[in-house]
């Protein structure tokens, strides 16, 4: 019996970030509220569709959030290369009703290297300590998560000590020329209206 196709449709989105295109489906990739990002196969036992993505050549990490994938390229080649190639596959790939991840992720990890240099996970959200923390969290999640999904990416809360808040950016934010101006800009003076104890806001690139 012929498999049936999934109506599925993509379309690609430029982010602020010139290495990185936004790949938007009318369906749900990844549970609300949980990012994941890889930046090599290894990482992909769970996720067949970042998996073959790094089969192209030019692809140098993959970024899922709810109905979209980012895919940042390598310099080599330009968007308009392969933008529509990228396109055609995963329609294809969707439509095939073929899985994104065979286990669903529940929170964002990244690979570092530990002191022994082997691989570990680690939380890019830290879990608040206090109520201040708990707050700073909400007010990243309720005003600045939404603006920074719709450019491709993705901000976590790390820590927040003597006033200086760290936040972790991934997807198109990680190496975007106007993170910077972002965070001094719009995340800056949303702190600074509601929680002025927060004098500054730095990032820590995963």
């Amino acid at each position: 019996m012929e498999k049936k196709l999934v109506p599925v449709t993509i379309y690609a989105e430029s982010t602020p970030n010139p290495a990185v295109m936004k790949f938007v489906a009318n369906k749900v990739m990844i549970n609300y509220g949980v990012t994941v990002e890889f930046e090599s196969p290894e990482e992909c036992e769970e996720a067949p569709l970042a998996r073959v993505l790094f089969t192209f050549p030019f692809v140098k990490s993959v970024f899922f959030a709810s109905n979209f994938v980012s895919i940042t390229k390598t310099d080599t080649i330009e968007w308009d290369d392969i933008v529509l190639e990228l396109r055609e596959y995963l329609t294809n790939y969707l439509q095939a009703g073929n899985e994104v991840f065979t286990k669903p992720p529940v929170e964002t990890q990244h690979s570092v290297e530990n002191e022994k240099g082997e691989q570990q996970a680690i939380r890019v959200t830290a879990q608040p300590q206090n109520e201040v923390e708990e707050k700073i969290i909400n007010l990243l999640e309720e005003y600045v998560r939404p603006a920074v999904e719709g450019d491709g990416g993705a901000i976590h809360f790390k820590s927040y000590k003597d006033g200086i808040l760290t936040v972790r950016l991934s997807g198109a934010c990680s190496g975007c020329p106007s993170s910077t101006a972002t965070l001094k800009g719009g995340i800056q003076n949303l702190f600074n209206r509601f929680m002025p104890e927060v004098q500054d806001v730095v990032a820590e690139e995963v």
